[in-house]
């Protein structure tokens, strides 16, 4: 089943926007406080920072509201300062009141209160249409293959193994299990990364024992929903598609990425009680089945936030390419 290529828009009145916006931003407040506080304070946290430090996106940047693309905010007589503070934004332009559909007359950007804003789609295709090509391939792809559910989080262990322990990347957390019996759990398991950026921090004597040979230009024949890494880069994704995703969206795969992250590391060599953590032993039969049962049920989540993403990128280029069905 297919859908038109032109999408219907959406309307949206600016006191709802400016609600909208507000909760938001509270939602991220919330999820981001504790990291501020500990940066202010020069202090790190194994787990948490990861979202934070890893990808290049700042907790003020996650807490920017977006409606999406197709979504047009009218005046409604209230929140007209929060209607002027969006039209001045990039990737916004101001279009006439009016049924979003018949919105058709547009002008630069800037304080308008009389006029409905959206986000100027055709100037965001033209600065940004390949990337999210790309980006989509990739999800459509991923969406398309069975997970893989037996690598364990090895991947995590490949990144320490024979490493001594000055050379460990979270210096100031313990490993749980000796240096030799960590080395053993990486050799007496079928190694099978197919993340590139997971695999390129694998060290040196570690690279050689992955059965595959992932790289940057593999990414869309190798991503696979099973994967954790894919499955915290939709948070990257989303951001990277700003204007167009609608900020519940984001703020979905952020989460998906925080939870991620926990079972990444409990199921790590590293040992992360001290911080309130569990530890996942995947060592041991218990611990695979704990960490398969964790495993599926992010995948099936973030199959659910690769179509919504897909979704948003249909919305964007629809002028441009067919839309497909995203749920086939």
């Amino acid at each position: 089943m297919s859908t038109p290529a032109v999408l219907p828009s959406s309307v949206l009145s600016a006191s709802a926007a400016a609600q909208l916006a507000a909760d938001h931003a509270a939602s991220v407040r919330e999820r981001t406080a504790a990291h501020l506080d500990r940066r202010a304070r020069g202090e790190k946290h194994p787990v948490e920072d990861f979202l934070h430090t890893y990808y290049p996106f700042t907790p003020g940047q996650l807490s920017t509201w977006h409606p999406g693309a197709g979504v047009t905010v009218q005046p409604d007589g209230s929140g007209s300062a929060f209607l002027t503070e969006l039209s001045g934004r990039k990737w916004y332009r101001t279009v006439d009141p009016g049924p979003a559909s018949d919105a058709g007359s547009t002008s630069p950007a800037g304080p308008a209160s009389a006029s409905a804003v959206a986000v100027d789609l055709e100037r965001w295709r033209a600065a940004r249409g390949d990337g999210a090509q790309f980006i989509r391939d990739l999800l459509a792809r991923t969406l398309e293959r069975e997970g893989t559910f037996g690598c364990f989080g090895l991947h995590e262990w490949a990144m320490v193994y024979q490493q001594s322990p000055e050379e460990l990347r979270h210096d100031r957390v313990p490993l749980r299990l000796t240096h030799t019996q960590t080395d053993a759990v990486v050799e007496s398991h079928r190694v099978r990364c197919s993340h590139f950026d997971a695999f390129r921090f694998f060290t040196p004597e570690a690279r050689p024992l992955n059965e595959l040979s992932p790289t940057r230009g593999t990414m869309r024949e190798m991503e696979q929903p099973g994967c954790l890494h894919g499955g915290m880069d939709l948070y990257k994704w989303a951001m990277k598609l700003g204007p167009i995703v609608p900020s519940d969206v984001t703020l979905t795969a952020f989460d998906l990425a925080r939870d991620i992250r926990t079972l990444d590391m409990e199921a790590s060599p590293y040992d992360v009680r001290d911080w309130g953590y569990g530890v996942v032993a995947i060592e041991t039969p218990e611990g695979k089945a704990e960490y398969v049962r964790r495993q599926r049920a992010f995948a099936d989540r973030g199959n659910n936030v690769r179509r919504r993403l897909i979704t948003s990128i249909d919305r964007a280029l629809a002028d441009d390419v067919a839309v497909a069905d995203p749920g086939r």
